[in-house]
């Protein structure tokens, strides 16, 4: 994998350094027996390409934007790595609230007698412009493209005439004599007559009134402004399931359970469909779209995953349809290991991209899975996230559980990928061939339980022919790496890595939980 100096993961004789995890801040951390809102609950998470800013959405539909106070460019003039040459202490990563509106709103649909919730499945950063931000976020059928910028607040001060000065002078508003000409004329009256009465009646003092000003506008001070400045909606039969910005800075995918729609944020009414996989007859459904995402720096390429585990790598030169993918990436059934939770379990929930599009990172419910593009025989790599939990399927599914879509990430310099768990815990783990690292963390601000660091067993090779990776943890089958007791309800679905830096963004329930290395 490409590091940031530009050399190969597989040219690596040894793997990065181990990195000590550390609690940073949270927001919205909740006081002992405190009931969670629905409404609260953190449903997307999502850094911009600079690190600086974060977004969550939550299931009240609502986007709440934060920003990095520790380091600031304009303060020192210079990019941050000038100021990392420098003098400068820089501390961990901070964040602070930024700002916050309501992007969604709870709709029914008549047709359908179908209710469409608020919730934000997805939010994805778009190219800054003069000093503003947008954004796309997406519920199940709605995609809004958001603009926040800073606005100046313009009030009017230095108001007219002071009250004290008007006595005795006669004004306009006082006089008893029409306005209107016209109106007086018709009532019998001359226009010299009209004229003469109206300059008798309103005098007005020797040299003017000296309390007369005229009314100026000044900008106090600055607000923050979010307005949605485009509504992309009526593309999508199912449920939007992934967003994805393309390279090009003009066009972007939404996917839902069949159909792949390809957009320009300029455009509102007419989108595109570039994959579709519904069957002529329903009932040979087979599987579905799960997740979509562009490459990072090709503008014609992208990824889907669907229900059975693949992945189909997408070239958008090949024809207008892409129902025709140019890879699939799938891993082989091992003989014998088939049971009634094997399709299940293998529906991938999440995919991303490396930085530089040479991998691809999969995320289904037992493991998390590296590919890479140029090969498509298996991944490369398997990261067992909770083994422990596999005498549990049954409970699991019984729960529904077992449905639960846990999202993954890459560090910026693709070292090392991480994603969640249950009972509040994210699992990272190092890429390196040979690395055993695999660290586990409860997002909590209890320093005594925030990290926990899990002796991995040896990898072990599955194949002569391709390097495949399995490390296991060494969990105690039926509770934590605490030796906590399992817990289906609290469960870490979101998270996201800083795009240079060694920090992430985690989501407990209403809480966003910020770890760095």
């Amino acid at each position: 994998m490409n590091g940031a100096d530009g050399e190969e993961l597989d040219s690596a004789a040894l793997g990065p350094p181990a990195l000590e995890w550390k609690f940073s801040q949270v927001f919205g951390e909740r006081t002992a027996g405190e009931e969670v809102q629905e409404v609260d609950i953190i449903s997307a998470i999502e850094f911009d390409k600079t690190g600086d800013h974060l977004a969550t959405g939550d299931r009240g539909g609502r986007v709440v934007l934060f920003e990095r106070t520790d380091v600031k460019e304009s303060q020192h003039g210079g990019n941050r790595r000038d100021l990392e040459m420098m003098d400068y202490p820089i501390r961990h990563p901070e964040f602070r609230y930024k700002t916050e509106f309501q992007s969604h709103e709870p709709e029914f649909d008549y047709l359908k007698s179908l209710e469409i919730e608020e919730k934000i499945n997805k939010i994805r950063w778009c190219q800054t412009a003069n000093g503003a931000l947008f954004l796309l976020s997406t519920n199940d059928k709605t995609i809004k493209f958001w603009k926040v910028q800073e606005k100046k607040i313009k009030k009017i001060s230095d108001m007219n005439v002071d009250p004290s000065k008007l006595a005795g002078n006669h004004t306009v508003a006082s006089s008893s004599v029409t306005s209107n000409p016209k109106l007086h004329l018709a009532n019998g009256g001359s226009p010299d007559r009209f004229y003469n009465h109206l300059s008798n009646d309103l005098s007005f003092p020797p040299g003017g009134i000296s309390s007369l000003r005229l009314p100026v506008v000044t900008c106090s001070e600055t607000s923050l402004v979010a307005r949605c400045r485009r509504v992309y909606a009526h593309a999508h039969d199912y449920h939007i399931n992934s967003i994805s910005n393309n390279s090009d800075g003009e066009t972007f995918i939404s996917s839902d359970d069949l159909r792949i729609n390809l957009w320009n944020l300029q455009i509102s009414n007419q989108s595109f469909n570039i994959v579709d996989v519904k069957p002529t007859n329903m009932e040979d459904l087979t599987e579905v779209i799960t997740s979509a995402e562009f490459h990072p720096s090709h503008c014609n390429m992208l990824a889907y995953s669907s229900s059975k585990g693949s992945i189909r790598l997408v070239d958008l030169r090949q024809s207008a349809l892409c129902d025709s993918h140019s890879k699939l990436f799938e891993e082989q059934e091992a003989p014998g290991s088939r049971s009634f939770f094997t399709e299940i379990i293998a529906s991938i929930s999440d995919i991303k991209f490396a930085k530089d599009g040479r991998y691809i990172l999969s995320r289904d419910y037992m493991t998390l899975k590296l590919w890479d593009v140029n090969m498509d025989a298996g991944p490369i790599a398997t990261f067992q996230v909770h083994e422990h939990l596999r005498p549990k399927l049954c409970d699991l599914y019984e729960n529904d559980s077992i449905f639960d879509k846990f999202e993954c990430c890459l560090s910026g310099d693709g070292h090392r990928v991480a994603t969640g768990s249950y009972n509040n815990m994210f699992r990272v783990f190092c890429c390196a061939p040979g690395s055993t690292e695999a660290t586990s963390l409860e997002a909590s601000k209890n320093p005594m339980r925030r990290q926990v660091q899990n002796p991995s067993r040896p990898s072990r090779s599955l194949s002569s022919s391709i390097t495949r990776v399995v490390r296991r943890g060494a969990e105690t089958p039926g509770v934590d790496t605490n030796g906590n007791s399992f817990d289906s309800t609290t469960k870490l679905l979101h998270l996201a890595w800083h795009p240079s830096e060694n920090s992430i963004a985690c989501a407990a329930a209403n809480s966003l939980y910020m770890y760095y290395a």
